[in-house]
């Protein structure tokens, strides 16, 4: 009887695993892997189902695939490295601050200086004495009825020498800086706006009755304008600076805003919204476009001084 031959199984074939050429992928980076990039390749091709194996050759670190895959790996690698190219961004170049702390401070001392003017038996437009209290504060009743200058005066009055020391000391350092950074007319001009409407958005927030008095409104909103600059200069920045100032200056807010039986938190939370409110298009527009030019700074200044001036001016002459 004849015996068929035996069949014998041949071993199977190792498949053949290829090193995928850099050039291939990007011809215009490091011609050598590090590992992390080595890595982070193999992890796209396993994204999309592509077989890869990481190992260190003689050259630096090198990303193997199935030859019959290699196409594929190269053209979705090429891909990758196209989207991702200049990603993330690099951090905006820092702008040099400007060397205008000696007017700043002097607007402050200005501020210091009427507060001693309030304290004097003046006589002024057949007002004798002025109760600049009187017809300055921040009453919400009056603003309601019209009396608009009261938003901004309200900003140059204080209780006492306690409550002028403490806006002046810790809002002095953040006016400084924004002065510096900004430019002193629009920086000015920004704290005015945010110091009214705070003091606008409160007067309707609280009871008819209600009167409040101090920068402070002013001051919270620097914390915000300098919140808002912070967002809107590191917005696309992976690795996500912008949120500490903002945290940053919450927790200022809840610290300095909300202590204290005279503290009205009304006023320093409408004041930090809309410092923060009106900082994102200023600093837009000033990454754009640049900071304003002197002169339009100084017509910005001119502009903070003439509403300031109108109002007190109204106040003595208006107000009943």
């Amino acid at each position: 009887m004849d015996l068929e031959p035996e069949h014998t199984q041949e071993p199977e074939q190792e498949q053949e695993w290829l090193e995928i050429p850099v050039d291939r992928v990007d011809a215009v980076g490091p011609k050598a892997l590090t590992e992390r990039r080595a890595r982070l390749w193999a992890l796209v091709l396993a994204s999309r189902y592509l077989e890869a194996a990481v190992e260190k050759g003689e050259n630096g670190w090198q990303v193997l695939v199935p030859a019959p895959s290699l196409e594929n790996a190269c053209r979705e690698l090429r891909l990758f490295v196209e989207e991702n190219r200049n990603w993330p961004p690099l951090l905006p170049p820092v702008r040099p601050m400007i060397e205008n702390t000696l007017p700043t401070l002097s607007v402050l001392i200005l501020l210091a200086t009427f507060y001693n003017l309030t304290g004097l038996d003046l006589a002024i437009w057949g007002r004798h004495p002025v109760d600049w209290v009187e017809i300055g504060n921040a009453h919400g009743s009056e603003i309601l009825r019209g009396e608009w200058w009261r938003l901004a005066t309200a900003l140059t009055l204080h209780a006492d020498w306690l409550h002028l020391f403490s806006n002046l000391a810790i809002g002095g350092f953040f006016i400084v800086y924004l002065c510096r950074d900004l430019g002193s007319g629009l920086a000015w001009s920004l704290l005015l706006a945010s110091g009214m409407l705070g003091n606008l958005a409160n007067a309707y927030a609280q009871l008819p009755s209600h009167s409040s008095i101090g920068s402070s409104t002013a001051v919270f909103g620097a914390v915000g304008i300098l919140g808002a600059v912070s967002v809107m200069r590191y917005r696309h920045h992976l690795r996500r600076r912008w949120p500490l100032p903002v945290a940053a200056a919450l927790s200022l807010l809840a610290l300095l805003g909300s202590e204290g039986k005279q503290t009205d938190l009304g006023a320093h939370l409408f004041g930090f919204l809309f410092g923060f409110g009106l900082g994102l298009p200023a600093e837009y527009l000033v990454g754009q476009f640049g900071r304003p030019r002197r002169l339009v700074n100084a017509l910005f200044a001119l502009l903070s001084a003439s509403i300031m001036l109108a109002a007190w001016l109204s106040a003595l002459k208006f107000a009943d």
